[in-house]
């Protein structure tokens, strides 16, 4: 099981992303912040929209130096199928986990079902996990509280409960 502060379990994978299918692996990501999120399977009906606003945000993650990587079971052809016929386009590439070993190597593998939880890591231009995240199959996750998360982060300082971007830091008011 993967832990906050360790490295992220490398990966190399086929993905589907604007109309084609290529390779994608975490080290193309190197010096960048990566938001990596599992989804149960295509053609289903929370997770397009999850998609859906991972793709509506897609402009503020790149703002803030992070790439979004999708990813579920299926495979790039069933990513590509479902695209084209319901999902729509993305911004970002949908990894093929069809072996099912980065969802294992990432603890959000369902072994009796066959498919992941609903789980978000976020991965900083170091290469070590930040954030995890797992939500359960029936329940959405929500991509600006992901993008708030994200942002605490990068600011290295203690954060408050619903601290929001612009607000100072717990560390902020501490100081005199």
């Amino acid at each position: 099981m993967v832990k906050i502060y360790q490295k992220a379990p490398d990966f190399t994978t086929q993905a589907y992303f604007k109309g084609e299918m290529k390779n994608v692996s975490l080290k193309d990501y190197k010096g960048k912040w990566v938001c990596l999120f599992f989804y149960p399977l295509d053609f289903t009906f929370v997770c397009p929209t999850e998609i859906h606003q991972f793709t509506e945000r897609h402009e503020a993650f790149k703002k803030l130096n992070c790439e979004v990587l999708g990813g579920s079971v299926d495979s790039v052809y069933s990513h590509e199928a479902w695209s084209k016929n319901g999902l729509g386009d993305q911004k970002f590439p949908l990894i093929s986990d069809i072996n099912h070993s980065i969802s294992t190597n990432y603890g959000c593998y369902l072994e009796d079902k066959g498919i992941t939880l609903r789980s978000t890591f976020l991965i900083d231009p170091n290469g070590d996990l930040q954030y995890i995240q797992h939500n359960p199959l029936n329940v959405g996750r929500n991509a600006d509280e992901i993008l708030r998360q994200l942002e605490a982060l990068q600011t290295g300082e203690l954060c408050q409960a619903n601290w929001k971007a612009g607000e100072k830091t717990l560390s902020q008011s501490m100081k005199k």
